[in-house]
């Protein structure tokens, strides 16, 4: 990946205050992390840790599966459309459940597994997380 490239992942995420990036282009891919001080580490981590437990529950419950980027969600291929998936839904691998637009960049989110979809945790332009849960389902 270019330098250049590289040098404007950091602007982005320095002007958007994104935590973390990761980009992929052919075969290369590159992720970005950017690290707290010390005194705001302890106090995020601190407030993050009681939202961590609803992850833990719905896991225990059926797969889930999470966000391999930043970006924006897509429940549509294009506005006006109808949702790739619906609760209730059976799914199968690699079937689309949604889009992640990353950088004017739209990647597909497919089941790793087959399952009926329980749960959509996240809303249409939602601006969601690296590792973020998006749906669970029972397989």
């Amino acid at each position: 990946m270019d330098i250049r490239k590289i040098k404007k992942l950091i602007d982005l995420m320095i002007e958007s205050d994104l935590q973390s990036i990761e980009v992929k282009e052919g075969d290369q891919s590159i992720a970005l992390a950017r690290r707290n001080p010390v005194v705001a580490g302890v106090a995020q981590v601190a407030a993050a840790a009681p939202a961590a437990a609803p992850v833990v529950k719905a896991a225990a419950r059926g797969a889930v599966e999470t966000s391999p980027m930043v970006g924006v969600f897509y429940s549509a291929p294009s506005p006006g459309e109808g949702p790739f998936i619906n609760v209730g839904q059976t799914v199968s691998a690699g079937e689309t459940l949604g889009i992640i637009e990353a950088m004017k960049i739209m990647n597909p989110i497919e089941a790793t597994q087959s399952g009926v979809v329980e749960e959509i945790l996240v809303k249409n332009g939602d601006v969601i997380q690296f590792g973020q849960p998006l749906f669970r389902y029972r397989a």
